[in-house]
């Protein structure tokens, strides 16, 4: 081969070489940090929607107060075993970032991992792109799953429950 064609080959080989290590950059800091995609989602879910114009219902009871709903997050596994937060209709995020309601300090939870919030009377969890994936149960939660009171929320080592 000619020089000019090995050291073109050498270029190649150097330039795809720092599309690897930019690439793997930028998974650490969206590791770390949280990516665009989930935190423009957290953003859009916490704004209030726009409402059609209609006329106001009347407010109907709670249901956490007609069926039992849950009052309490209890950790049940993890480091943090033993620990509770009471729900109050707050969302409670879980992960490793220290701005998180529930900071876990676990290798296999993300820095944004999952989020618990409440709607029409019931508790919601959804994963927020995690690495790892969140479990209600045995089931990988896709999409935002309703939490019975009592059935696991496996969040790397970390395993949670909704009690009364």
């Amino acid at each position: 081969m000619s020089p000019f064609t090995l050291t073109l080959i050498k270029l190649a080989f150097l330039a795809v070489l720092w599309l690897f290590v930019i690439a793997a950059v930028g998974v650490i800091r969206a590791d770390l940090f949280g990516s665009k995609a989930a935190t423009k989602a957290a953003t859009r879910a916490s704004q209030p929607r726009p409402q059609k114009a209609r006329q106001p219902k009347p407010p109907r009871p709670a249901r956490s107060a007609q069926h039992g709903a849950p009052t309490k997050l209890v950790v049940v596994q993890g480091e943090r075993a033993g620990t509770v937060i009471d729900l109050t209709g707050v969302p409670i995020t879980i992960g490793r970032a220290n701005d998180a309601t529930l900071v876990v300090t676990d290798d296999y939870a993300s820095s944004r991992h999952a989020r618990l919030f409440a709607q029409d009377g019931q508790w919601i969890v959804e994963d927020l792109g995690s690495t790892n994936g969140t479990y209600l149960g045995r089931t990988k939660v896709s999409r935002p799953m309703p939490v019975p009171p009592g059935v696991p929320v496996r969040i790397g080592k970390t395993v949670i429950e909704l009690r009364k």
